[in-house]
């Protein structure tokens, strides 16, 4: 695979945290450009990009012609925390022989929106993947779903994984069954090292069991932040429960079972109340390609484990998002997410502002009191959620003395919003709102842990 070649390049985006994590935060913004905007090979790595084929349901449609349309796997690195093996992979870096139709590019205003979503959801507690690099490319390109001539970008990704659900089904489409055990030894080599050393029937169920526990936080993350993926496709779905790959994406203004963020999901089959079953029926279609490999009642057994998995990760999740910690009585904590869920149904208030008034529980009673949404916390509805908190204690990184909290109104990512950040953007190449917008959901993961505490003086 060969990029492809820009008229400029303008870097418009710089994930510091991450670089630092891999080791990359020592390059100079003209080597950053070189790897990351020309795609001069990263030392160590490929020697050539790795544009990547597999197949995929596509609104419950199969289809076999699928593949990196626009984007390639261009180097592979390692976490410096953890040890991992990382994907460094691209979006708009050109045609491939899986374009079909397509262009290869990205518009500036998709990779904003992808910037901004990884952001938001990352300091909301979601495994997803993280914008390394934007850059802008100099190019107009004509979109049918926004005002054309439009200007151009490439992403760079960071990821824990290239292979999808999508990547198996091929290998079964195709009939490879070796190919099918080869995936599944090469997945678990990279990702499940644990299992490695048992028999292939059992390898394949410990490895199925990883992707429905992994696949059902994801899940549960999701609805915990009110955010909406759009097209859940068997090939946007990562063996590893990584949420990526946004396109459509929307955070919910209020609970609403049936808001979507896809213009063309008509029907709402990816609405933000359908997203569990959505997910649950992606793993179905991985326990297909996995039936040649294992017996087929072993992994229907497996699949009965979701329900349980995502149940229990939903309800660490809201805890979590609310800053307590899990009480010893199991049952307390699920009391109060059926509880403080059912309010936010019936009262439609605004999904994150709840959140943010009783982070670490009745510790911020007074605060919530104060809050724009204080009379919906007087009335009824609010009675069995001010029940289920008696007793409950702030977590430990409940972070309630960070001066995020000192505000009335929580951070949030509604269209609205991402609208308003990308018209300086495009009218006259204003990018403090989107900076501004950045700052502030940098603020919100300090407190909600999910980035460290800068050093005290």
């Amino acid at each position: 695979m060969e990029a492809a070649r820009f008229p400029k390049t303008v870097l418009r985006y710089r994930n510091r945290p991450w670089a630092q994590r891999v080791g990359l935060d020592g390059l100079s913004e003209a080597e950053w450009i070189a790897h990351f905007g020309r795609f001069e090979p990263l030392p160590g790595s490929f020697e050539a990009p790795l544009a990547l084929r597999y197949h995929g349901h596509q609104f419950r449609s199969y289809n076999p012609d699928l593949g990196d349309g626009r984007g390639f796997l261009f180097a592979q690195l390692h976490d410096l925390g953890d040890g991992r093996l990382l994907d460094l992979g691209t979006k708009g870096s050109g045609r491939t022989p899986w374009s079909r139709a397509g262009d290869g590019r990205l518009t500036l205003k998709g990779g904003v929106r992808e910037v901004l979503a990884t952001a938001m959801l990352e300091a909301l507690g979601v495994y997803t993947s993280k914008s390394f690099s934007l850059i802008e490319t100099g190019e107009e390109l004509e979109r049918g779903d926004e005002p054309s001539p439009t200007r151009s970008s490439v992403l760079v990704r960071l990821s824990h994984t290239h292979i999808r659900i999508g990547t198996f089904q091929r290998f079964l489409a195709l009939d490879e069954p070796k190919n099918l055990e080869r995936l599944l030894d090469h997945a678990v080599a990279a990702y499940y090292p644990e299992i490695s050393e048992e028999a292939l029937a059992d390898r394949t169920i410990a490895f199925f069991d990883q992707v429905i526990a992994r696949v059902a936080r994801m899940g549960a993350r999701w609805m915990a932040a009110g955010f909406v993926h759009g097209v859940l496709n068997t090939d946007n779905i990562a063996i590893t429960g990584e949420s990526f790959d946004y396109g459509p994406w929307r955070f919910a203004p209020t609970h609403d079972a049936g808001f979507t963020a896809a213009y063309f999901d008509q029907n709402g089959l990816y609405s933000f109340g359908r997203q569990p079953e959505a997910l649950f029926w992606n793993l179905s279609r991985l326990a297909e390609c996995l039936i040649p490999l294992t017996d087929q009642s072993r992994l229907e057994a497996s699949l009965k484990r979701y329900g349980p998995a995502l149940q229990d990760s939903f309800a660490e999740a809201l805890l979590s998002r609310l800053g307590l910690a899990s009480p010893a009585e199991e049952e307390r904590g699920h009391r109060l997410v059926s509880a403080f869920w059912s309010f936010l149904a019936k009262s439609q208030m605004p999904f994150e502002q709840a959140f943010f008034d009783w982070r670490g529980g009745l510790a911020s009673e007074a605060r919530a009191a104060a809050s724009p949404a204080a009379s919906l916390y007087a009335g009824d509805d609010f009675k069995p959620v001010h029940a289920a908190l008696q007793g409950l204690e702030p977590a430990a990184d409940a972070r309630l003395d960070h001066p995020y909290f000192s505000g009335q109104a929580p951070c949030t990512m509604l269209i609205d919003e991402v609208e308003a950040i990308w018209e300086p953007i495009a009218e006259r190449d204003d990018w403090a709102a989107f900076e501004t917008k950045l700052a502030a959901i940098e603020s919100m993961a300090e407190a909600h842990g999910a980035r460290p505490l800068p050093a005290q003086a």
